[in-house]
């Protein structure tokens, strides 16, 4: 595929890149993932009913997300091999896959996204990105961006991730490294950001209920991480865009289509007929502007909070986002085709979003597989007896307030590989670590932020994570040789070093006495 993994260029790797490679050669050796996720069902069903016939179980303090009561409870190892546990895999197996999220959201999201790029506007904005911004900021602006689109949610990893690696083969340079710059900037950051977000709702939430076992007149708010998150935004966008400049890319090598030549003659200027689309997928990025402006900014608005008003953080406007970005992709995708005549007419538009979603039938398989294998494995208690058993572990240390709070980051970077749901997690840790940490006067935003730290990074390597397939499939695009190996080769220097200086921004944070946030 590149140059540098030709026989020849060996002896002039560094040690990382000779670590890279032994990493790509072994997890390329792996099955097909849904292959890989059926062998990972098979260990679960062992180890599952191992821990059930020993009676594995942990007792504990959780934080009920519906009550916000305190609750004690004890978890059991669950069989799936026992009456009960056939059962439910036997009538869940439809349930388990219509409740996957990532199934929904990437069905809705190719609806809007299709008709964008059959009609031409996302080549075109990305000609234009490139045209207008400044020589060599590329990288940093996609990374930023990546970053930023955790405020959707999930989005990110469908529309955020293709779009870099067009990006990149757009300027002749490898598009692999952008799908690498684009699965690290979305998945690697993603429980920080700039902006308020669903998910901070949540774990602020979560958060004061475990406040409010030891200091009930003691409360965060939605920003008491907000300072933080503007310094770490820039950290991580410099680090990201630096990796893929410095390892990532040199790594690849340059880049060579099916025909042998350069990408880069799609960077040119515009033609007329692009210009006058994206004139008038302007006025339609106007119109939809205008029209969820009536539904979000009045007092009144239906997609307000119905309790509080809210319009940031809990309410209907910020849960349904996707749905926000596939109108506006459908809206300015069909008013770019109109300006640049690339759609005549309504059969246009419903063919791209047939073409769109026809193309999803590979990773549909694979989402019902991962389905099953999420459901089978949540079902087993086995993520809660795994993070319940490291947190006595962690709290049992006796260590200052410092090294116990980068004690927790490491337990959760390492949960996480394995445990990925961010609020899951959270309303296992929080009633243990928070009410600690309080009672050693440590600020409960500090730990809100060393979470965020554990709980970002190993997002962009576990193939647990329910859209790294979708990544390979990305990968697969350009180099029909990549696989699992290479996408964890390419992504291990970016958790690597995200995680250390990241970290250690944390370390200084802290020693320094600056404020996390508003309070």
């Amino acid at each position: 595929m590149s140059q540098p993994r030709e026989a020849s260029k060996a002896d002039t790797k560094g040690a990382m890149q000779k670590i890279l490679d032994w990493v790509e050669k072994v997890g390329n050796k792996v099955p097909h993932p849904v292959v890989i996720f059926l062998i990972l069902i098979a260990i679960v069903l062992v180890l599952a009913h191992i821990f059930y016939v020993l009676g594995a179980s942990v007792s504990y303090q959780v934080i009920n997300p519906e009550t916000h009561e305190v609750e004690t409870a004890t978890t059991a190892a669950r069989s799936l091999l026992t009456t009960s546990g056939i059962r439910d895999m036997y009538v869940k197996l439809v349930p388990n896959f219509m409740g996957f999220a990532a199934v929904g959201l990437l069905i809705v999201a190719m609806v809007g996204a299709g008709v964008a790029e059959e009609s031409g506007l996302v080549k075109a904005l990305i000609r234009k990105l490139v045209l207008i911004s400044p020589h060599g900021a590329l990288t940093y602006i996609l990374a930023f961006v990546g970053i930023l689109s955790s405020v959707a949610a999930d989005a990110g990893y469908v529309v955020l991730i293709p779009l870099a690696g067009a990006a990149l083969y757009s300027v002749g340079r490898h598009p692999v490294a952008g799908v690498a710059l684009g699965f690290g900037s979305v998945a690697g950051a993603f429980t920080v950001n700039m902006l308020i977000k669903p998910l901070d709702a949540v774990l602020t939430e979560i958060t004061n209920d475990a406040i409010h076992m030891v200091d009930a007149s003691r409360s965060i708010g939605l920003t008491a991480n907000v300072w933080f998150s503007f310094a770490s935004v820039p950290l991580l966008t410099v680090i990201i865009a630096l990796i893929t400049e410095r390892v990532v890319e040199p790594r690849l090598g340059k880049f060579q289509g099916a025909s042998g030549e350069s990408s880069a003659q799609e960077g040119g200027q515009l033609s007329a007929d692009e210009s006058r689309g994206l004139r008038y997928a302007g006025l339609g990025l106007l119109a939809v502007i205008v029209f969820f402006g009536l539904l979000t900014v009045p007092s009144w608005a239906p997609l307000r909070n119905p309790t509080t008003g809210a319009l940031i953080g809990d309410s209907p406007f910020m849960n349904g986002l996707i749905g926000v970005i596939m109108v506006l992709f459908l809206v300015t995708g069909i008013a770019y085709g109109i300006g640049a005549r690339t759609i005549k007419n309504s059969t246009d538009v419903i063919a791209a979003m047939t073409k769109a979603v026809a193309g999803l039938g590979g990773t549909l398989v694979l989402f019902l597989v991962i389905s099953q294998f999420i459901a089978y494995f949540n079902y087993s208690n086995i993520p809660t007896l795994m993070a319940v058993t490291m947190a006595d572990g962690l709290k049992s240390a006796n260590v200052g307030p410092l090294w116990l709070l980068l004690g927790f980051i490491v337990v959760v970077l390492i949960l996480d590989l394995f445990f990925t749901p961010a609020i899951a997690k959270w309303a296992i840790f929080a009633p243990v670590f928070v009410p600690l940490f309080v009672q050693l006067s440590v600020d409960p935003a500090a730990v809100l932020a060393a979470y965020r730290i554990g709980d970002s990074p190993p997002n962009a390597i576990t193939p647990l994570n329910p859209y790294f397939a979708l990544v390979v499939g990305f990968a697969q695009k350009y180099d029909k040789n990549a696989g699992v190996g290479t996408v964890v080769a390419l992504m291990l220097p970016y958790v690597v070093w995200m995680s250390i200086l990241w970290t250690l921004l944390f370390a200084a944070w802290y020693l320094l006495g600056l404020p996390w946030g508003l309070q």
